[in-house]
């Protein structure tokens, strides 16, 4: 498969039901993971090789921007749906990329896994809002994967911000004793 956005990004429910009848035509045991992956790290790139051994092919659905900021608050995403997919797209071990958005549902009336119906759905234990209970009619086997960096994403973020924080205490600490000192 050619690696670009273009290729692999599936459009839409019909077109993803499609590819999954082809694919199992084919007799490929497919595979689905989703989340949000924002500034993509290598507990990610780790992750979805993990994921890709569970099967043949690998499809990752990447919640759209407004689907993650139901999800993850206001601020979030930091990079924007389109960057995200074409990183994706890039990474060696996935093969379909679909852009959950919030019309797909989330548990018992997530859409993309009733449509892909997997052989395997590959979950992070991090995930804490999942409810197993709400897959397990639709896919044939969960397969739970530890974290794979010591860091998240969102841990990344808040040292991010603790770190920009600090340097601003400094700087205004730093003005505000010139002010004191001169007067001014």
């Amino acid at each position: 498969m050619d690696r670009n956005n273009k290729s692999s990004v599936v459009p839409n429910l019909t077109e993803l039901k499609k590819t999954v009848a082809r694919l199992r035509k084919e007799g490929k045991r497919i595979v689905l993971t989703q989340g949000v992956w924002d500034l993509i790290h290598e507990g990610h790139a780790k992750y979805l090789e993990l994921a890709k051994r569970q099967g043949d092919v690998l499809i990752v659905g990447v919640d759209s921007d407004k689907l993650t900021r139901q999800r993850k608050g206001s601020k979030r995403p930091i990079v924007p749906e389109g960057e995200r997919l074409t990183m994706l797209a890039h990474l060696r071990h996935v093969d379909y990329l679909f852009l959950r958005k919030p019309e797909h549902g989330m548990g018992k009336a997530d859409n993309v896994v009733r449509t892909v119906a997997p052989d395997v759905l590959v979950l992070s234990k991090s995930t804490g809002n999942l409810n197993v209970k709400n897959f397990s009619s639709s896919a044939k086997k969960i397969v739970h994967l530890e974290p794979q960096s010591s860091t998240s994403t969102t841990a990344r973020i808040r040292r991010l911000s603790i770190d920009a924080a600090e340097e601003l205490s400094k700087k205004v600490t730093a003005l505000l004793n010139d002010f004191l000192k001169t007067g001014v």
